[in-house]
């Protein structure tokens, strides 16, 4: 019998007052009676609306009527074929904007748990079968992908899965993009991510890491190797800052900075040897989830207080819901509407050094107001004047967002970019320069894990046509 109850079964967490003390993963995961019961208020759309909401195209329904039967093992390939990532895309894929926003049980009520169970399904999986890949038989052609993040390990696992020889090569000491160095590992457990790039590597891909793609070998360099074709999956790891003043100070950090010290080199533990500032007061500007990891981080790091600093209201966060909630819940503060002029910092008067070198001690912010749209369709925010104030800071997260770095465009002859540095691709994913592909947030800026492994199925098919045309 279809189970007909309005809501969601909860996702059993943490308890916020346990949780902001350590970094072990907040939601705990449904077990097997619960992904039952939720799998059951599936109504088994005949037109399957929630699919036309994922950008991989996972068959949702027939992967959830496998877990009603019991059948977890076969819900797991259903969902496999289509995702490279599934116990990834199940904890930080926005389902509530994609799938979930295109399920009927939505319109009068809440959205079957289609994420919720697509980690119930892979985490099931991953416990219980220990049986490597079948890796298929090599079609004869080469295939080198650049940057190990979801998009390149999408167009891998794609392309792998079809006979291609494959090298990923990785910039950082540990492959995951950042699904290791920017998500926190009480989001997303870096064993998780291991997990999954080992699955790849069973099915025959090379990781090279430590490789940086236009300094120790070069786009054209790859193709003398006899690679026929290169995905580009370099993400977007340069930081904006703001331009305000007082930005080189000692306390201000990019989030990317301060999120791979912590996830990546584990500079939370006792043991390692990377610095990290353990701040008492923090102010966090931006207000996406990007700033969300950055500030509850920041609390399990010893802050005493961390306030989320976002120039618009709270209607216009653009941070996951379900990530909101929880920094609320773990003591997160939120200055909405207001934006920050400067950094104030303070200079020991023995200390000779350049005195733009000072350690923070606050910030002066002003309040906003949200006037007309702008470009974007969102009420611009307008500055109240006279209403500037010192927030008592000493330690400031910038996580305004991310660019594309120049540095593979600077040494790859050919490759088209627009003028905010993401590379110029056609709809299949060809940039300008013939046999090089492209994905990700190296096109579009930073975005959703789930959409750059959108982009690396485009790729892997339209290299797949190609090189197919050329064998026969």
């Amino acid at each position: 019998m279809p189970n007909m109850s309005p809501t969601k079964n909860p996702m059993p967490v943490q308890e916020p007052d346990v949780r902001k003390h350590n970094f072990l993963e907040v939601a705990l995961g449904y077990d097997e009676d619960t992904a039952l019961n939720e799998a059951a208020r599936c109504l088994d759309c005949k037109n399957m609306p929630c699919v036309s909401g994922c950008p991989v195209n996972i068959r949702i329904p027939e992967f959830i009527a496998k877990v009603r039967e019991g059948d977890f093992e076969r819900a797991y390939q259903i969902i496999s074929s289509s995702s490279t990532l599934p116990a990834v895309c199940g904890r930080v894929c926005p389902q509530e904007t994609q799938c979930e926003s295109k399920c009927v049980r939505a319109i009068k009520g809440e959205a079957v748990g289609i994420g919720r169970l697509e980690r119930f399904v892979a985490d099931w999986h991953n416990n219980h079968c220990a049986e490597p890949p079948e890796v298929p038989e090599y079609n004869g052609h080469k295939v080198a992908v650049v940057g190990s993040g979801p998009s390149g390990l999408t167009c891998a696992g794609d392309l792998a899965r079809k006979g291609y020889k494959v090298t990923i090569y990785e910039a950082l000491h540990l492959a995951g993009g950042v699904l290791v160095y920017g998500i926190p590992e009480f989001r997303l457990p870096k064993a998780i991510v291991q997990k999954e790039v080992d699955t790849l590597k069973a099915l025959g891909v090379d990781v090279q890491t430590n490789v940086v793609i236009g300094k120790t070998l070069t786009v054209d360099e790859l193709f003398e190797m006899g690679f026929e074709a290169v995905f580009i999956g370099s993400g977007a790891g340069l930081p904006r800052f703001m331009g305000i003043p007082g930005e080189s100070l000692k306390g201000v950090y990019s989030a990317n900075e301060f999120l791979t010290r912590s996830n990546l080199m584990k500079a939370y533990e006792h043991s390692s040897n990377t610095p990290i500032m353990h701040a008492k007061r923090v102010a966090v500007v931006g207000g996406g989830n990007v700033a969300m990891d950055a500030a509850r981080t920041a609390l399990r790091l010893g802050a005493e207080r961390v306030d989320i600093v976002y120039r618009r209201g709270f209607d216009e966060l653009p941070a996951r819901k379900e990530e909101i909630e929880h920094a609320k819940e773990e003591g997160v503060q939120f200055r909405l509407l207001n934006n920050p002029k400067r950094i104030i910092g303070f200079q020991n008067p023995d200390d000779k050094r350049d005195p733009r070198n000072g350690f923070v001690t606050g910030m002066e912010c002003v309040k906003m107001e949200l006037g007309e749209p702008d470009a974007s369709g969102r009420r611009r925010p307008v500055e109240i004047e006279g209403s500037e104030y010192i927030l008592d800071v000493d330690c400031v997260i910038i996580a305004i967002g991310t660019s594309p770095n120049p540095l593979i465009k600077s040494t790859t002859s050919g490759l088209e970019v627009n003028k905010r540095g993401g590379i110029v691709i056609q709809e299949d994913g060809l940039t300008s320069r013939s046999g090089v592909y492209a994905g990700g947030d190296a096109v579009t800026g930073a975005a959703t894990v789930i959409l750059a492994m959108g982009a690396g199925k485009t790729a892997a098919k339209a290299i797949d046509e190609r090189l197919s045309a050329n064998r026969s």
